[in-house]
């Protein structure tokens, strides 16, 4: 009986042993833009200058405040930087807070800190509405391009499975690792999203209630800005109010019609398009 070459036994025993470089690695997917809008911490980080510029005008007057706010935002820049999260938002929000506060320095009256917020709001939310008629809601258009619906990334049936679904996506054995940052180009979807009325309309929807949600709060704190000469209490609170706890519900609905839209699109093996 022949004894068998040790050399071809190990030879034959790597072959058969995985090569790590062929594990399934991640690529960073255009999903993951979802991450960069700052999610809810970015949303509370956004309120703390107001929130700092409300409380230190209400007990020590306006200078205090205008300075509150600014190093309030600066704070957030610099936790972010500290935190190695995306800085977009922290810059857009010291610019926010610098114009509104050049604003109030140069009438000395603490109610035109909320002018810029309040010419803000009201072009947002014309913008919006102005995208209905001609058939290009801009939530669609957002939310088509952070997760396309023809890829079903979204398609859950609950939110909290959302974030899950939302990973990057795996690259099979045998093709390519792509680099971190780099993705390939989606796929061309068979229809486009506007080309299907229940797409289209729900994202009409959506399209209104956001632009009406932003037309509203110009409205409302317009109003209030007209009555706050000299206290700028009402105006301020009022218009946390409308702020993050609003945005809070309005996101919660999007994710939800979108999850649901992602479910119509690109509907689950053997389950039928709604």
């Amino acid at each position: 009986m022949s004894t068998p070459d040790p050399r071809v036994s190990a030879t034959s025993d790597r072959a058969t042993e995985p090569d790590p470089d062929d594990q399934p690695v991640l690529a960073f997917d255009r999903h993951l833009v979802l991450e960069q809008l700052g999610g809810w911490r970015g949303m509370l980080d956004a309120t703390l200058p107001t929130v700092a510029f409300i409380l230190a005008n209400a007990f020590w007057g306006l200078r205090t405040g205008i300075w509150a706010a600014l190093g309030a935002a600066l704070l957030v820049f610099v936790l972010r930087l500290v935190r190695r999260e995306s800085v977009q938002q922290g810059v857009s929000g010291l610019l926010g807070v610098g114009v509104a506060v050049a604003i109030a320095a140069a009438s000395g009256q603490a109610r035109d800190f909320f002018v810029f917020g309040i010419l803000r709001n009201a072009a947002i939310g014309v913008v919006l509405l102005g995208s209905i008629p001609v058939r290009r809601p801009l939530v669609g258009v957002v939310a088509e391009f952070l997760a396309p619906s023809h890829l079903g990334a979204m398609a859950t049936h609950s939110l909290p499975g959302l974030r899950r679904r939302l990973g990057a996506p795996v690259v099979e054995s045998g093709e390519e690792p792509r680099l971190p940052g780099r993705s390939e180009p989606d796929p061309e979807p068979e229809r486009h999203w506007r080309e299907d009325p229940r797409m289209l309309r729900a994202y009409a929807w959506l399209t209104v209630l956001w632009g009406a949600t932003f037309a509203v709060r110009a409205v409302v704190t317009w109003l209030l800005y007209l009555q706050s000469e000299h206290d700028v209490t009402a105006l301020g609170t009022v218009s946390l109010l409308l702020g993050l706890p609003v945005t809070a519900v309005e996101v919660v609905v999007t994710l939800w019609v979108v999850s649901r839209l992602h479910r119509h699109r690109c509907p689950e093996p053997g389950e039928p398009a709604a």
